[in-house]
């Protein structure tokens, strides 16, 4: 099977250019394909993750791809998908986020001995001169065209309008693809449904300054069963930082799929096996919830590790129970094939529920409940931040732990990684 079979099979393909051509290379050639990664955040986030997994998709299956940071387009902002223009950074923040989201591609890509690149476009765009690049590139587009082309129309329809300075990112990024060409020999990009525009932009540059055919993918918009956009929840964008979004919260973001999306997401943000993934389009009621279980567990992984992933599901199941997750279930996935840190397993203090109605100083708590030897050891543990109420940092060591903590008639204890207390009110 090959790589674009591959794609195809697990949903990542909405559209491509050339396909009978495109088929033939990738059978033939170790391709290289490239991915723009836009560096307005210090974080990519949950969004991103479908590019993110194609191009590992594409290194899983002997290809080599360049993740390009938008270092130069960065400071310009692609007006795809506005509808009002992007804050323009200045160029100390854009190059601290461009560090900062390829450390994070790095857990998802293997960037040693060349098998990946990491690549920033203001290594060539901060460098052009006007003049020549409109003579020389500026060209070969028709402004009719662009016009035409969706991140162009639908900012022409907003309020606020569409700026000089966005009108010429479809240049810019058309240009990255040649410079890539030339310099890497990339003859594929791939990106959203809404870089369409942008990516036959630079198909047609290459084909008229160099003769060659260049390829283009796009993926569909992932929208949850509900229509919701991918990766966002009430409390807004679920990041792929640790220290915008905990492990554990993510954790808890993927074990909140609905069911309908499960196999789907599956698919897309796991390397489990097509066929084992098939097998869980069956499942329905309580049957779901260990796949659920493995999905979080298995994109909690990939975004943070295997020790996050792992303490993330011990949280998870002291606070809510644990899963026993059947053998037979996508048997290639790394979770324990066990309860977790389920109730059962969790030490548990009953307390009275007029002294939590009162609240009780954290360190008080610990100490009662042998998770610190005294209450001095508990202070300690405390003001370093080594203690947790519900998989929150207790910042102050005096912190009134009080009903309001309660969760489905208990509280949950942590001190350090591992060492877990249920605490549950009596009357």
């Amino acid at each position: 099977m090959s790589v674009l079979d591959v794609l195809k099979e697990r949903g990542f393909v909405e559209a491509l250019t050339h396909e009978a051509e495109l088929v033939e290379y990738l059978e033939k050639e170790r391709a290289t394909c490239y991915i723009g990664f836009d560096p307005t955040a210090d974080s990519l986030h949950v969004g991103s993750l479908v590019p993110i997994m194609a191009l590992a998709q594409m290194q899983r299956a002997g290809h080599r791809p360049i993740a390009l940071m938008g270092g130069g387009t960065g400071m310009v902002g692609d007006p795809s998908g506005k509808t009002e223009m992007r804050k323009l950074l200045n160029v100390e923040i854009v190059e601290d986020n461009v560090r900062a989201i390829a450390k994070q591609l790095s857990r998802f890509l293997d960037f040693d001995s060349s098998a990946a690149l990491v690549r920033n476009n203001a290594d060539w765009l901060m460098e052009l001169e006007y003049i020549p690049f409109l003579r020389d590139i500026g060209r070969y587009f028709s402004v009719n065209r662009m016009l035409k082309a969706e991140s162009c129309r639908l900012r022409l329809e907003s309020e606020e309008g569409l700026s000089f300075i966005e009108f010429n990112y479809m240049l810019l990024q058309a240009y990255d693809f040649l410079e890539l060409f030339d310099q890497e020999g990339c003859r594929i990009q791939m990106g959203g449904s809404d870089q369409w525009g942008n990516i036959v932009a630079g198909v047609d540059l290459v084909r008229r300054t160099r003769s060659e055919t260049v390829y283009g993918i796009t993926f569909p918009l992932i929208t949850t069963s509900s229509g919701a956009k991918m990766g966002k929840t009430a409390k807004g964008a679920v990041w792929l930082s640790s220290d915008r979004t905990s492990p554990y919260e993510y954790f808890q973001f993927w074990v909140n799929t609905h069911d309908d999306d499960i196999t789907r997401f599956l698919y897309l943000f796991t390397f489990l096996p097509t066929e084992e993934v098939a097998a869980t389009a069956g499942l329905s009621g309580q049957g779901v919830n260990p796949a659920k279980a493995i999905l979080a567990f298995e994109a909690t992984r990939l975004a943070h590790g295997d020790q996050a992933a792992s303490e993330a599901l011990a949280a998870a199941s002291a606070l809510f129970g644990g899963w026993k997750i059947p053998p037979n279930l996508l048997p290639s996935s790394a979770i324990p094939r066990q309860a977790g840190v389920g109730e059962e397993s969790t030490p548990s203090t009953e307390v009275e529920e007029s002294r939590l109605a009162s609240g009780i100083p954290a360190f008080e708590l610990f100490a009662e409940v042998g998770l610190c030897d005294s209450r001095g050891a508990a202070r300690r543990l405390l003001s370093q931040g080594g203690g947790y109420v519900n998989d929150q940092r207790v910042e102050m060591f005096d912190r009134p732990v009080t009903l309001e903590d309660v969760r489905d008639g208990s509280l949950i204890l942590r001190a350090g990684k591992k060492r877990y207390h249920r605490v549950i009110p009596a009357g």
